[in-house]
């Protein structure tokens, strides 16, 4: 099984990132959430997306971009307050030029983000989430705070003794974060950083950035660094 980090809208990393893996008929991929914003192509991230689900091959979950995304057409969040965290790239995504609006959101996008992202994900050996775990909380008890919101440093080891992989917090180093029983696989594609995806039983991981680049490693069992902050 595959787990792909925060992708923010950057297709071009994602493209690299697809052409190289060895991802093949019946591997599945969980995506930990924030397809998003921040980056210039957020539609045509969803459409992969979307386009993946419906064909079983990927399981997506949701991210604080896509809650803030959903909050901001139902009108419980200031469109202003999302803008200003990426949603203005990500509208801009949908003209050929000029500024975006909600109105030029595609109502199956809308609906997929509504419909189909999943709060949690959990196997015989992982958890996946897009943030942080309660660690004496169920998959269905965990509050939305920590599914979306918490930061990578405040991760505990969830009593089920399962490994949490996660996405949300930035690790700007452009690596892997892997504290043994978590592991973060945002890596700031969206800024200087990369793209990561991670085979979660062997640790082999993969990485493209917005330039084309590629590149790969390993995260050996229990390894107990990263930049966490």
């Amino acid at each position: 099984m595959f787990a792909l980090g925060d992708v923010h809208g950057c297709w071009t990393a994602l493209q690299t990132l697809l052409t190289r893996i060895p991802f093949r008929s019946g591997d599945v991929m969980v995506a930990l959430g924030d397809y998003i914003d921040r980056g210039p192509d957020s539609r045509a991230v969803l459409d992969w997306v979307i386009e993946q689900t419906a064909r079983g091959a990927c399981i997506p979950l949701r991210g604080n971009h896509e809650v803030m995304l959903l909050e901001a057409v139902r009108g419980s969040l200031p469109l202003s307050a999302w803008l200003q965290f990426g949603g203005r790239e990500t509208l801009d995504s949908y003209v050929a030029s000029g500024l975006g609006d909600l109105d030029d959101l595609p109502a199956d996008h809308v609906r997929f983000l509504e419909q189909k992202l999943l709060p949690a994900y959990e196997t015989a050996t992982h958890l996946f989430v897009h943030a942080t775990l309660v660690p004496n909380l169920t998959i269905e008890q965990q509050p939305d705070e920590a599914l979306y919101w918490k930061r990578f440093h405040s991760l505990k080891p969830h009593d089920s003794g399962k490994i949490v992989i996660c996405g949300h917090t930035a690790q700007k180093s452009g690596v892997p974060a892997s504290r043994g029983f978590g592991i973060c696989l945002d890596t700031w594609v969206y800024g200087r950083g990369w793209l990561t995806c991670m085979n979660v039983q062997t640790g082999e991981y993969w990485q493209a950035n917005q330039s084309g680049e590629f590149r790969e490693g390993r995260i050996p069992p229990g390894r107990q660094d990263g930049e966490v902050s």
